[in-house]
């Protein structure tokens, strides 16, 4: 079996509820992981927004994500794992909040074969060059989301 990502809140290429996004209450929405290869040492997840006006608009960075974990309750970060800063400049999870038009939010999920050295501060470059060579599986899943619809 495969890697694979999915969330209770969404489908694959459906609409993120509001709820987590800058138009309800802006935190993370629920994932849950199956199919972690059996030599996984973390997880990392990362989310994008591709459509953003001046490029590619990252909205969340987590690391260290213990394999035994399988999912990610909503509004949370599992216990010892990393938020890195996001495009909005801060730690942890920025909802959707496109300026117009519907935007793709690409939440990517990695198996890595090595726990991460990053300090909290990292930004998602960092992250991306860190993972480089140590990814047994990744997979993902999309949310769509227009601002105020």
């Amino acid at each position: 079996m495969s890697l694979q990502i999915s969330s209770p809140a969404f489908q694959n290429n459906q609409p993120i509820p509001a709820k987590y996004t800058c138009d309800g209450e802006n935190i993370n929405p629920p994932f849950q992981f199956s199919g972690i290869p059996a030599n996984c040492q973390s997880l990392v997840l990362i989310c994008d927004d591709p459509d953003a006006p001046a490029g590619t608009f990252c909205h969340w960075t987590l690391w260290n994500i213990n394999p035994q974990e399988n999912q990610i309750a909503e509004n949370s970060v599992p216990a010892g794992a990393v938020a890195g800063v996001t495009s909005f400049g801060r730690h942890g999870y920025g909802g959707p909040c496109p300026p117009a038009g519907a935007h793709r939010y690409i939440f990517k999920l990695y198996a890595l074969d090595i726990e991460l050295a990053l300090p909290p501060r990292a930004n998602k470059s960092q992250l991306a060059h860190a993972i480089q060579g140590h990814i047994l599986e990744q997979t993902e899943i999309i949310g769509l989301y227009s601002h105020g619809g």
